[in-house]
C-alpha cells in the first residue's frame, strides 16, 4: 500500500524515492489499490501536475503487472482524526498487505490498534530495508 502523498513524490525521477516507483514496475513490491485509491491519486497527482499528466501517470500505474486491484467488503474506520485515510487502511487489510508506505501522521493512530494488526513505514525506511540494491 502507498499512500497518495508517497505517490506524488515517488513519481517524479527527480525524487529521492523514486526507487520506490520503480520497484513497483520490476515486481520488487505489489501495489494494491481499490477505486477509490486510483480515483484519489489522479486527483492529487493533477492538481500538482495536470490533468493531461495525471492521466498518463494513472495510465502508467494501471499497466503495472504486478498491481492488485483489490476490493474491499468491510470499512473498519480505524482513523478517527482523518477518516479519507481509511481508504487505505481498508485497501491494506482486505489485501493482507505487508506495509502501508506513508509519511502522514495520521496513521500513527493505528498503533493503537491491536487488531487488525497493520504496520506503517516511511518511504526511505522502506526503501532502505527493503529496496537496498
Amino acid at each position: 500500500m502507498i499512500d497518495t502523498n508517497v505517490m506524488l513524490v515517488c513519481i517524479s525521477s527527480k525524487s529521492t524515492i523514486h526507487k520506490l516507483f520503480l520497484a513497483m514496475g520490476k515486481g520488487e513490491i505489489k501495489l494494491c489499490v481499490t477505486n477509490e485509491i486510483i480515483t484519489e491519486y489522479l486527483e492529487v497527482i493533477s492538481k500538482h501536475r495536470g490533468t493531461q499528466k495525471a492521466y498518463d501517470i494513472i495510465d502508467l500505474i494501471l499497466g503495472i503487472p504486478y498491481l492488485i486491484l483489490i476490493i474491499v467488503y468491510y470499512r473498519w474506520n480505524l482513523i478517527s482524526i482523518d477518516p479519507d485515510d481509511n481508504k487505505f487502511v481498508d485497501c491494506a487489510i482486505a489485501a493482507g498487505a505487508d506495509y502501508i508506505i506513508t509519511e502522514d501522521r495520521h496513521f500513527e493512530e493505528l498503533k493503537k490498534v491491536e487488531f487488525p494488526n497493520i504496520t506503517c513505514i516511511g518511504a526511505m525506511e522502506f526503501i532502505e530495508q527493503y529496496l537496498k540494491a
